[in-house]
């Protein structure tokens, strides 16, 4: 049932008590790892808005495998049932492809790892956005590889024009749709278009296309580029079940392109990237349409609630196709980071060059996201949201 925009007004305080520990038992730490700091469990009752994290972990179906395949924790995932053969096929099913298409990595981020690896070198430099997903930059500055960080435009999107003129002469291009953290998306036409281009002007360059929030996207003129991939030996996809399928801690990504082009991903790969756990609950979650059409449901509801939230208190957002926003809260990122800390809520790393003004805050429940936002008014010194029938003269922050 839809919660009205200002249902939580006045009902919440910021020192009401923090939800259980058990919530948020199927949450990850994407926040710290990706910052590079070695990771930390999050302060016992925190509420976790800082991974992009399903705050409400797999389903149900999900829960019921993995509680059946405690029996084969004894054996090696290609000998569990099922097997990372069976999940394989359970994806390219998924993805309508051949399971000779699909790579499987632990998490995404194995896969966005091995395309740097792949097709960058000291003469064939990276493509990214800036701000965007900074795993595959931060792989590239590890390998002495060089990095063209392309500036997204005023909405917070990809510059598609700028970055066709950056990957001339490229190894790879990193196209994140929906891009983390600006959430915003590129419909397929422009996608496509993007491809032909680069592929014209620089056929060598290969184009890795992130849709790790593919499942949460509700933009009529997106749509997945696993047909490019299938289509164009230089394109790529990459896809996590640690967003809408809730598997976060269970480390499941995997990478859709031509036989060949998937064949050297697997010589890349970590041997037994998947454990049998694993295995099940991804096999049972790719299985549970539903579920998933369930999630996004939710998803959309709680962006738009969490949207108007922040645009009641008087902070532009980003227009978010993900489970996170992006907020101009006027200050520096680090300092709005820690003092929300301080009050039990975590929220988003930095995102350099917009960190000055901007945040990221994962989407969670509308009963979590109501309390932040009594937290969000306190730490920009805004005054507290008002109940609903309040004066109409009120002001909100600036």
């Amino acid at each position: 049932m839809p919660v009205p925009r200002r249902s939580f007004l006045g009902a919440f305080s910021a020192g009401m008590a923090a939800p259980p520990s058990t919530f948020a038992a199927a949450r990850g730490r994407e926040a710290s790892m990706a910052g590079g700091d070695p990771p930390t469990a999050p302060p016992a009752g925190a509420l976790q808005l800082d991974s992009n994290e399903n705050p409400l972990g797999p389903g149900p179906l999900a829960m019921e495998a993995l509680r059946g395949a405690l029996v084969d924790a004894g054996r090696y995932p290609s000998n569990s049932h099922p097997s990372m053969a069976d999940l394989r096929v359970a994806i390219a099913r998924r993805a309508s492809v051949t399971p000779d298409n699909v790579a499987l990595g632990a998490g995404s981020w194995e896969i966005l790892r091995t395309a740097v690896r792949l097709y960058t070198s000291s003469a064939r430099h990276l493509v990214t956005a800036a701000p965007s997903y900074e795993q595959p930059e931060k792989v590239a500055d590890q390998l002495g590889v060089g990095v063209h960080r392309v500036p997204v435009d005023k909405d917070g999107r990809l510059d598609l024009d700028r970055m066709a003129e950056a990957a001339r002469w490229a190894g790879l291009v990193f196209l994140c749709n929906p891009n983390n953290p600006t959430g915003t998306v590129h419909g397929a036409t422009a996608v496509a278009e993007f491809v032909a281009r680069v592929g014209r002007e620089s056929p060598e360059t290969t184009i890795l296309i992130d849709e790790a929030y593919h499942d949460y996207v509700t933009d009529p003129s997106y749509a997945t580029a696993v047909p490019l991939a299938l289509e164009h030996p230089r394109v790529v996809v990459s896809r996590t079940l640690s967003k809408a399928y809730g598997l976060a801690g269970m480390r499941v990504g995997y990478a859709v392109g031509q036989k060949r082009t998937v064949e050297a991903f697997n010589r890349w790969a970590i041997t037994f990237n998947q454990n049998s756990l694993a295995v099940a609950a991804a096999v049972a979650s790719l299985g549970d349409a539903a579920h998933i059409e369930g999630e996004r449901a939710r998803n959309t509801e709680a962006r738009a609630f969490t949207t108007r939230l922040f645009q009641d208190l008087g902070y532009g957002v980003m227009e978010s196709q993900t489970n996170f926003v992006f907020v101009e809260t006027g200050h520096p990122a680090r300092e709005f980071k820690e003092a929300c800390a301080h009050r039990g809520v975590l929220v988003g790393r930095e995102f350099p060059p917009l960190d000055q003004r901007h945040a990221r805050v994962s989407i969670g429940t509308i009963e979590e996201m109501q309390r932040a936002g009594v937290v969000v008014a306190e730490v920009l010194g805004g005054a507290r949201p008002q109940p609903a029938g309040a004066a109409a003269g009120s002001q909100r922050p600036r």
